[in-house]
């Protein structure tokens, strides 16, 4: 590799001895130095990268997902290491977190329009992480038009999803399969804690009697109560209320539910996060333990990506002792197949979910 590298630019890598191991994006900047794109002796050119982002989409295309918003891209597990997409209906979002696929996106975008007829694209270049990459963030229309609101669907559940200012793209999109899962065991009364705009909750509310949504933002309360009414899901609430006060306050009043889910956003962040995040998942599992009704189902997930899968079932387990509650694991599971998992790779599996079931 040069020592004159562009920011950005698609460098040869050789080894110690001279021999060629490769393509890379060079960065600068980022701790990341080099981000491998290919261990072949190919031109690094535009039928290169139509040639991944088809493969990347006709994947998607196999699986028979039942949405219209799904992951098309999925970075280094679709070989294209810092590149999101995400499709809305016939809009994508897309994610440039690296200064390679910053310098990339004017050839990637044009070939997206092609392979998916898109009618629009947007940049939600807005994530902190590049910053590491000394890249501003920034959220800009990137071809086409992409409205404030777009329509879309979940299995039977419809949403209004904001592209411009909604959490990461717009809509978690990784618990779609998890949501679907979940259904499966959900009765009686149910909890969903961290609600966000009400994706548990909606798929959910069929199988339940009732159904109360908790979330902090009142623009997420909205949102729930919004898309409630629009799917005619009239057994969901939606309230706002900080989740770690509110489940302190429903053992109190010796409330108790029939099915639970806790779906916090990313305690940990970073390493020197760990200690707290792991304090902070095991004070919600066990307070919602403590809730569940003797053979009630407890459906609990970590996105944080630094508290492992061995991590967070210590934690899981260590909340069942002390709360006194007894569970058997009925399902163990991760993100959608939309988000891969590229083996030596750890950071592309960092969604974990577990389906309890509490002993009477």
């Amino acid at each position: 590799m040069s020592a004159e590298a562009e920011p950005g630019a698609v460098v040869r890598v050789k080894g110690p001895r001279g021999k060629a191991m490769g393509w890379a994006l060079f960065s600068d900047r980022s701790q990341i130095t080099l981000r491998m794109i290919s261990r072949e002796d190919v031109p690094i050119d535009e039928a290169f990268w139509r040639a991944r982002l088809a493969t990347a989409i006709g994947f998607r295309e196999s699986l028979g997902i039942d949405a219209t918003a799904y992951r098309l891209v999925h970075a280094e597990a679709d070989l294209l290491p810092s590149l999101i997409v995400d499709r809305y209906a016939d809009r994508l979002v897309l994610q440039a977190l690296s200064q390679g696929m910053d310098r990339l996106t004017p050839v990637i975008v044009p070939l997206l329009m092609e392979l998916t007829g898109a009618a629009g694209v947007l940049a939600r270049n807005d994530p902190k992480v590049r910053q590491l990459e000394g890249l501003e963030q920034t959220v800009e229309l990137l071809a086409g038009d992409v409205p404030e609101r777009i329509p879309v669907r979940e299995g039977t559940v419809e949403y209004d999803v904001d592209p411009w200012k909604g959490q990461k793209t717009g809509l978690f999109l990784d618990q779609r399969e998890n949501r679907e899962a979940a259904a499966r065991y959900a009765h009686g009364r149910v909890l969903d804690a961290f609600s966000y705009n009400g994706g548990f909750a909606l798929s959910l509310a069929p199988q339940a009697t009732t159904v109360e949504a908790v979330d902090i933002s009142a623009d997420a309360v909205a949102r729930i109560t919004a898309n409630a009414a629009k799917n005619g899901r009239t057994n969901v609430e939606a309230r706002e209320a900080n989740v770690f006060d509110e489940l302190r306050r429903l053992e109190r009043d010796n409330q108790r539910y029939d099915t639970i889910v806790l779906d916090p956003p990313a305690f940990a962040k970073s390493k020197a996060s760990i200690v707290k995040a792991i304090s902070g998942y095991k004070e919600i599992n066990l307070r919602a333990l403590r809730l569940l009704k003797p053979g009630g189902f407890l459906v609990t997930c970590s996105c944080s990506y630094n508290v492992d899968e061995a991590m967070f079932a210590q934690v899981i387990y260590e909340a069942s002792v002390d709360s006194h509650s007894p569970v058997t694991v009925v399902e163990k599971r991760m993100q959608g197949r939309d988000h891969p998992v590229l083996l030596g790779v750890p950071e592309t599996y960092y969604l974990k979910c577990l389906i309890l079931r509490k002993m009477g």
